[in-house]
């Protein structure tokens, strides 16, 4: 005898599996890998900001992975993360590209925020000529 409209069916028409959502999506569950490392990169970001007000002139991307041809002055090892210095007459500021999978297939996820600290702090003190030290400390 089938179910009358008013009570859902809460199984397949296999009867087998559930048919609703185990977890809601504003569970953290519920986040990407990609989702986890850009809000870890944004909070690092905005952490920065706030003692360094200039690190908002940079414009922060990630991506992947990099470009498989790395430009002549790098070296041909795994590029984590990319300084690209302003170009006035291109009308371009300056910008800091993180590289999600080297980045995370080399640093655990349970050290990736302070790895990411010191990254970020490291690129950022070539385009600031401030020392990553300097940049990096917490107080």
């Amino acid at each position: 005898m089938p179910l009358p409209s008013a009570f859902p069916r809460t199984h397949d028409r296999h009867g087998r599996t559930p048919r609703y959502v185990r977890l809601f999506p504003g569970l953290p569950v519920w986040k990407t890998r990609r989702e986890t490392f850009d809000s870890t990169v944004a909070l690092v970001i905005s952490e920065l900001t706030e003692r360094w007000p200039e690190v908002a002139t940079i414009e922060f991307a990630t991506e992947d992975v990099p470009p498989s041809d790395p430009a002549p002055w790098e070296d041909h090892g795994v590029v984590l993360a990319r300084v690209f210095p302003a170009d006035r007459r291109k009308g371009l500021g300056d910008r800091i590209v993180l590289y999600r999978l080297p980045i995370t297939m080399r640093i655990p996820p349970v050290d990736l925020y302070s790895a990411l600290r010191a990254l970020i702090a490291e690129r950022i003190s070539h385009i600031l000529y401030i020392s990553p030290e300097e940049l990096d400390s917490l107080s």
